[in-house]
């Protein structure tokens, strides 16, 4: 059977009833609690950063964003600069209504006991999310600039 796509905004295509689980990347970098500002920093020169995802136990404890760290020492630890609220979203969650609702590109995607899943990232264009293949290709290049 084919199913339609549709059009949920900013001109990309997902099947209805996409879900956020169907989109996320699964495998996003992750720190530990020690992790400081100084090196949560050092983590958002690469540009195609937007949030920093502080774990233990395989429970996300914050989720850090850069102007989170405005002000804060370097010596601080960093998830407690973070927060969770309006950052996360559970897995079975539609992707349409989702992507509308986003005010940053970053969402973690947790289930109900809070353990991460993975990391919902728009593009940079708007138009769609970041897939497994984009993530490769990118440190494809990384790796060949040197």
């Amino acid at each position: 059977m084919t199913v339609p796509s549709v059009t949920p905004c900013r001109g990309s295509t997902y099947a209805p009833g996409t879900t956020v689980a169907d989109a996320m990347l699964r495998r996003p970098k992750v720190c530990e609690p020690s992790t400081t500002v100084g090196q949560a920093r050092a983590m958002f020169a690469d540009d195609h950063v937007h949030a920093v995802l502080v774990v233990a136990d395989d429970v996300l404890l914050a989720v850090v964003e850069r102007a989170d760290l405005e002000g804060a020492p370097d010596h601080a630890p960093a998830g407690e600069r973070g927060r969770l609220l309006g950052r996360v979203v559970g897995p079975d969650a539609d992707l349409h209504e989702t992507w509308h609702a986003m005010t940053g590109r970053r969402l973690a995607v947790v289930d109900t006991q809070g353990r991460l899943l993975g990391l919902l990232c728009l593009k940079r264009h708007g138009r769609g999310f970041c897939s497994l293949e984009d993530v490769a290709a990118r440190e494809r290049e990384r790796r060949l600039a040197g």
